[in-house]
């Protein structure tokens, strides 16, 4: 496989889950870790790497795990942790362990994107509102980086592009991250 058709998806999934009451990476016992690592899998991704931190657990198969030493920092070190781990990979999707109705069909869609866009940046959009997954492409990897600060994760990067392409994901999910029981 060349550099240029790799995939590393990237689930983040550090958080103490504060306002959940537990990591969410715990929730339901797993299953939205396990949907979050086949939606990436099974949506187009090569390797798949889950952020852990607040918990550390067992990640299901084809999964491999990374621990976010600085998690309580906020998400800026999941995805800091995350794109470390993606190696050479010419394509990195974000997703998060939070939004478990978000499907390998979603993944797909926002891949293809962002492979026929030029701006090698795309993002899945619900009704009209911005969610995940995000793709970046390799070279926006050291932006992105240099962009992180705090719980804002992607977003201040995303935030002062103009060249994102949005997807619609609307009909195949809600893409809401849920944040309390």
């Amino acid at each position: 496989m060349s550099k240029a058709d790799e995939v590393a998806g990237v689930v983040l999934a550090a958080g103490a889950g504060s306002r959940f009451g537990m990591p969410k990476v715990l929730a339901e016992k797993g299953v939205w870790l396990r949907r979050a690592v086949t939606a990436l899998a099974d949506g187009g991704c090569d390797e798949v790497i889950v952020v852990l931190g607040a918990a550390v657990v067992d990640v299901p198969a084809p999964a491999r795990a990374v621990v976010a030493a600085r998690w309580a920092d906020g998400m800026s070190a999941s995805v800091r942790e995350g794109l470390a781990a993606v190696g050479d990979a010419e394509w990195v999707v974000l997703h998060t362990v939070d939004t478990p109705d978000i499907g390998a069909d979603v993944v797909g869609r926002v891949l293809c994107a962002a492979r026929e866009s030029g701006s090698g940046l795309a993002r899945a959009r619900y009704d009209g509102r911005p969610g995940h997954p995000v793709v970046v492409a390799h070279r926006h990897l050291a932006g992105l980086a240099a962009a992180l600060r705090g719980d804002q994760g992607a977003r201040a990067f995303l935030g002062g592009r103009d060249d994102i392409v949005t997807v619609e994901c609307g009909d195949l999910a809600t893409g809401l991250d849920i944040d309390v029981r």
